[in-house]
């Protein structure tokens, strides 16, 4: 089974992360029965010195190269990923995307109705190359800008309930759509380094929110261990 992390700054990583993908991989090889691979076109972690993703300073050394691919981009959200999806699932052939999108595209680009039809053709773009790729999504998580900017706050929320309504209106038997969910102990304060990009305890809790979405509708997997 081929497994695609598709995101964000909040996904691609800096120099110095883990990454909420290298806990996902450490879950996989602890828990997943039978082979699995994990795919992309990228690898690199985003470097702010460069102004692009040209590091590979992941904090574990050992994070095998192979297992760093992606699909993330620093600045890039729903209305970036849509036309790229479906070159990246047919080129890696991939079986699940783990998506973690949304505030960027709040945040710069679009609003709550043209992000969630950005989500709508992100899926059928990805179902295009694979027609049964099982595709689950993690909602806009808390950030800093939410916390501060009520107009911002309200468009997150409104954003949240359309992709749950997308999520199950576009969901099929053929290619299951899944919605993850953000753990209510996730905290700004505590599991992000700068109000929005997570730290070590938040990779975990966005690793065990797909793990959670994955073994508990799919069997795919363990549950998540810390």
């Amino acid at each position: 089974m081929r497994f695609l992390f598709v995101g964000d700054s909040m996904t691609i990583g800096c120099p110095g992360d883990f990454t909420w993908r290298y806990r996902m991989w450490r879950h996989l090889e602890a828990s997943f029965e039978g082979p699995y691979e994990i795919v992309g076109p990228r690898t690199a972690l985003y470097d702010p010195a460069a102004g692009a993703a040209v590091s590979d300073a992941y904090a574990d050394p050992a994070f095998p190269p192979a297992s760093r691919r992606h699909l993330a981009g620093w600045g890039e959200g729903w209305l970036h990923m849509a036309p790229l999806i479906g070159p990246a699932v047919a080129e890696s052939r991939a079986d699940v995307l783990l998506v973690s999108l949304g505030l960027i595209d709040l945040g710069f680009y679009t609003d709550a109705d043209q992000t969630v039809a950005n989500f709508a053709a992100f899926v059928a773009n990805a179902r295009a190359a694979n027609p049964r790729v099982r595709i689950v999504c993690l909602p806009v998580i808390p950030n800093i800008r939410a916390r501060d900017d009520a107009a911002f706050a309200a468009e997150v929320d409104r954003f949240n309930v359309l992709l749950a309504k997308g999520v199950a209106d576009l969901d099929t038997a053929a290619s299951p759509l899944l919605l993850a969910t953000v753990p209510d102990t996730y905290d700004i304060h505590a599991d992000t380094y700068d109000g929005t990009h997570p730290g070590p305890t938040g990779e975990h809790k966005l690793a065990a929110a797909f793990a959670g979405a994955l073994h508990g509708a799919w069997e795919l997997g363990g549950r998540y261990a810390l």
